[in-house]
């Protein structure tokens, strides 16, 4: 997370050693790869996965816009850079197109394209953009669907503890009063009819687009209902982009892609290993003795 300059005054301070920052840039290339076998088989274990938690975030290479793109799940964390943000990039990196499980998102609109796999959606989102429509409407049904999708999911988190699924008929009746707040909602805020011979779709409200979202993608919002795999949030993915947007907070942007391809796949492991129980310093001993630690399949 250190810049160069700055990790090497730190380990001549902690262990006397005068090292350069290109000696310390010379071994982040051979941790990259020493490692890279175990990421690609990070990659393959979460093409596999049962639920595949997915985000994407800005970074900085060259003086440039890239994106940090995320694959992740309980046990696994992936992290891959490319210079464009949607389905190019996603097709590049090969794992979300090639996904067996459900894909958890936040509803970006390249993620809908994947249509070959089941998705869920995030439902902390949601809750935001319900709590603003709130405060910009006054209405009663952004605070009844909140209230309903809390309660779902405290009743589900309850059923997971005791090892179990809701009854179809549970499932069924959150689905009716569900589907009964979206047609109160739509019923004062209706879409706006596009004019004859008007070009894209006609500007909506907020609530209307929301609406619309809750209407369209009804089984992904609440895929946690029913399957007990599924979270009710895509923390996983949101916690993975965190410590990434801390370290270019700290050292700036990467100086070059290939620097950039190094954190992801060293990251990829430090991250994933951490999830299974290893230290971060025992991983990277491991990896430049050439014994990489193997992961839990």
């Amino acid at each position: 997370m250190l810049p160069y300059a700055r990790a090497a005054e730190l380990i001549h301070d902690v262990y006397g050693l005068a090292i350069s920052p290109a000696t310390l840039l010379a071994w982040v290339a051979e941790a990259r790869a020493t490692l890279q076998a175990t990421a690609d088989q990070i990659a393959d274990q979460l093409r596999a996965a049962p639920v595949l938690n997915a985000d994407e975030s800005g970074l900085r290479v060259a003086g440039k816009l890239h994106w940090m793109h995320i694959a992740a799940s309980d046990t696994l964390t992936w992290y891959g850079v490319h210079a464009k943000r949607g389905l190019e990039a996603i097709e590049a990196h090969g794992i979300l197109p090639k996904r067996l499980g459900v894909l958890v998102h936040d509803c970006w609109a390249p993620y809908w394209k994947l249509d070959d796999s089941i998705h869920a959606l995030c439902n902390a989102h949601l809750l935001r953009e319900l709590v603003y429509v709130k405060e910009i409407t006054g209405q009663q049904w952004p605070e009844s669907m909140m209230q309903l999708l809390l309660g779902a999911n405290r009743v589900c988190t309850a059923a997971r503890r005791q090892q179990r699924t809701l009854d179809p008929n549970d499932v069924a009746a959150f689905r009716t009063v569900y589907d009964a707040l979206v047609r109160e909602g739509e019923a004062i805020h209706p879409e706006t009819a596009q004019r004859p011979g008007q070009r894209g779709r006609k500007k909506q409200s907020v609530a209307a687009n929301l609406l619309r979202r809750f209407r369209l993608h009804a089984d992904a919002v609440l895929r946690f209902i029913s399957d007990p795999a599924v979270p009710f949030t895509n923390n996983v993915g949101e916690r993975a982009v965190r410590m990434p947007k801390v370290k270019q907070k700290i050292s700036g942007c990467f100086r070059t892609l290939a620097g950039a391809e190094h954190f992801c796949v060293i990251r990829s492991c430090l991250d994933t290993l951490r999830k299974q129980g290893y230290g971060m310093l025992t991983v990277l001993q491991r990896a430049f003795a050439g014994n990489p630690i193997a992961l839990i399949a």
